[in-house]
């Protein structure tokens, strides 16, 4: 199935663009993830969202945002994918990885890692720079890719 991608910043969203993201986010780190938390905080104003599309339905999706504009780091989050398996969260965090340094002149690229999917980040270079946490009940760990 062909896909399209989308690289947009909260300003430029449509309304439906908006409710489908956080449809999926929802879908997948509340309800599937069986992980209540405040989905919706605030950071989507200021994040470049990206997203591929599939007969204008989003399959997967992921934010970036500013972590610390004096180093030139970045932050990306909400890595999702509609279906597992088919590589939809990898080709997404490749286009994130490369809209990270393109559109926002990331020097560094931080993320918040689930710790299952840590080999998953590995694969494109993220290196752990913290150790494991909570977040919401769910173990973490910092890591980073430097650009």
């Amino acid at each position: 199935m062909e896909q399209t991608l989308v690289i947009k910043k909260f300003d430029r969203l449509t309304p439906r663009e908006v409710y489908e993201i956080l449809r999926l986010r929802t879908a997948v780190l509340v309800v599937e993830q069986e992980c209540p938390y405040q989905e919706v905080d605030g950071t989507d104003y200021n994040s470049l969202h990206v997203w591929l599309e599939e007969n204008d339905e989003i399959v997967a999706y992921l934010r970036i945002f500013e972590k610390d504009a004096e180093k030139n780091i970045v932050q990306i989050g909400r890595v999702v994918s509609k279906r597992r398996g088919e590589g939809l969260g990898a080709k997404v965090l490749e286009h994130g990885i490369e809209a990270s340094k393109v559109e926002m002149g990331a020097d560094s690229i931080f993320i918040e890692a689930q710790t299952y999917a840590l080999d998953f980040y590995k694969k494109f270079g993220f290196e752990s720079c913290g150790e494991e946490f909570l977040e919401d009940g769910i173990p973490h760990v910092e890591m980073e890719l430097d650009g």
